[in-house]
């Protein structure tokens, strides 16, 4: 496979994930991050990192906005629910052991 048809099929499945994630505003991030170890905010900060790699100016919150498909703060008003303790408590298991 060419250089450039590796690209696009790997931007093709990121826009997949990004839509999925946006599609599934059940999934909270804290159990994203408690299974996967990333989330949401861990992608954009990614796409943010690789805009600066190129070059781009990008702010943190235009790289959240791609993925959230609307600004962040709409997004957690809408759909984020408070963590539970045992949320929380399996976050800094999680964390500590990979952190």
């Amino acid at each position: 496979m060419d250089t450039q048809t590796e690209i696009e099929l790997q931007a093709a499945a990121f826009r997949a994930l990004r839509d999925h994630l946006q599609a599934r505003t059940d999934v909270q991030n804290i159990d994203m991050m408690n299974l996967a170890g990333f989330c949401r905010n861990c992608l954009s900060r990614w796409y943010q990192e690789a805009a600066h790699a190129q070059g781009i100016e990008m702010d943190k919150e235009t790289a959240r906005e791609a993925f959230y498909g609307m600004p962040y703060s709409a997004w957690r008003d809408r759909y984020q629910t408070e963590a539970s303790d045992a949320q929380k408590d399996a976050f800094k298991t999680s964390h500590a052991a990979h952190g």
